[in-house]
């Protein structure tokens, strides 16, 4: 009789770990070619990635120039809440600012200049999403935060010359927007956000100490080319 022959099977603990390895290291050079792609990139170039964003830098730079300051009630438009233009001689609170009833465009516009992102949110926004935009914004420098009558959308982010708008706190833009333009979106970088207007309210505070630049201070609309703000600074 012929001998039977015994097929021994392959061993297959092996080679799962070898692919797994081989998995691991593709992983970790791709993770580094993005790292390194990504810190090569613009923040301008970040801002415009993030979907839905929207970039008035470039579709609309004219609505952001402006000749001086001006106090009083100042009509905004074209885009609702204003990502920048003519505002108030002082600047919103924005050191971490979260307040719990509306402000004054015209105040929160000149935060803005100073490179602060400002959240807003409708008022009837779930308390467990409003807690959430809280915690992106308490402790952060450049950052503020207040509820706004009439939004299209649940939540809208500006930045001096950006907007996004978003139906949920979760949603990852979020954390994209400030990450990119918080400090980044300024034409006067360096200005202070310490000692600013902190009282609430949508009519503009010209009866209220707070920090002021020049008059005759105008701007361009270009994020990141202006002269360093001559506000209050911090303290």
């Amino acid at each position: 009789m012929a001998p039977v022959k015994v097929t021994q099977g392959r061993s297959w603990g092996p080679i799962a770990l070898i692919t797994a390895v081989a998995l691991l290291a593709l992983a970790i050079v791709g993770f580094g070619a993005w790292s390194v792609y990504q810190g090569g990139r613009s923040w301008q170039d970040k801002a415009d990635s993030i979907s839905g964003i929207l970039d008035v830098t470039k579709t609309d730079p004219q609505s952001l120039k402006y000749e001086k300051h001006q106090t009083g009630p100042i009509k905004y438009t074209k885009y609702n809440p204003p990502v920048g233009g003519v505002h108030n001689p002082s600047w919103q609170n924005c050191m971490g600012d979260v307040y719990d009833a509306p402000i004054a465009n015209e105040h929160a516009v000149h935060s803005l200049e100073h490179g602060a992102v400002w959240i807003t949110y409708r008022p009837d926004l779930p308390k467990d999403q409003v807690d959430k935009l809280a915690s992106k914004v308490r402790g952060k420098t450049q950052m503020l935060m207040s509820p706004y009558e009439g939004l299209d959308k649940p939540i809208s982010l500006q930045a001096w010359g950006f907007q996004l708008k978003v139906d949920n706190a979760n949603d990852g833009r979020i954390d994209d927007f400030i990450k990119a333009l918080r400090e980044n979106a300024s034409i006067e970088p360096g200005a202070a956000c310490s000692q600013g207007i902190t009282a609430t309210g949508t009519t503009p505070h010209d009866n209220v100490q707070g920090g002021t630049d020049p008059q005759d201070g105008g701007g361009m609309g270009q994020p990141g080319q202006g002269q360093p703000g001559q506000g209050q600074p911090p303290q």
